[in-house]
């Protein structure tokens, strides 16, 4: 029943279930306005910048519904905890409506769940009830590592989870990736799928699979209709 209703997304609705990513470097200052134009005008869900663009997206996006979402210890993920919390306050005083999170791999594989907990808990505490997603690398994680993960981002009071960073052009986002999140966290839980994701027929899958929101950081090419 579901997955029936998937298929019959407009592209109009997938925008809307949509963060789109803005991270090149060398980017000018009018292609990252076109940005924002494209996705005030798609009514994309989001947009997910570095922090020093969460101002200028925060402008750009003024009286729009589009959510500004400033990336945190992006894309690895390593920067120690105090650094992720520092960047997120940062983040909420230039106007970040929304955080992403990456959370420090080793720590979780290395069976440090105490640092990954403070770490979780001292960025949420950080940034005063605004919501929190938290970034896996799900390829990279063992099935048991995932559901260690998911079990300490449920407890630290996250409203979110993604699969990836959508950083590594050779990882790939999959059903199996959103389906191990949302079994282990439940039907009410946000799951967001991004990993290389370009085309709508996927993007219908994955939302049929469980996943709330999809990341991409080629929306006009998943949204084409």
């Amino acid at each position: 029943h579901r997955r029936l209703a998937m298929k019959s997304l407009s592209a109009t609705e997938l925008a809307g279930c949509l963060d789109a990513a803005f991270w090149k470097p060398a980017a000018t200052a009018k292609e990252f306005a076109a940005f924002c134009a494209g996705a005030r005008g798609q009514k994309f869900r989001a947009v997910c910048v570095n922090g020093s663009r969460v101002a200028l997206a925060a402008a750009g996006l003024e009286d729009s519904p589009v959510q500004v979402v400033a990336l945190i210890g992006f894309p690895l993920g390593t920067s120690d905890g105090d650094v992720k919390r520092y960047e997120a306050e940062v983040a909420v005083d230039f106007g970040a409506q929304e955080i992403e999170l990456v959370l420090n791999l080793g720590d979780l594989k290395n069976g440090n769940h105490k640092a990954v907990m403070r770490e979780l808990c001292d960025v949420i505490e950080a940034v005063e009830e605004r919501p929190v997603c938290v970034v896996l690398e799900t390829r990279a994680l063992t099935r048991a590592e995932i559901a260690n993960a998911c079990a300490l981002i449920s407890d630290s009071g996250a409203k979110s989870v993604a699969t990836g960073t959508d950083f590594w052009p050779d990882t790939r986002v999959s059903v199996d990736d959103v389906k191990a999140l949302r079994e282990a966290l439940g039907p009410k839980f946000i799951v967001k799928a991004a990993g290389n994701l370009r085309d709508a027929q996927l993007g219908l899958a994955l939302i049929a699979a469980g996943a709330t929101r999809l990341g991409s950081t080629h929306p006009g090419e998943l949204c084409k209709g």
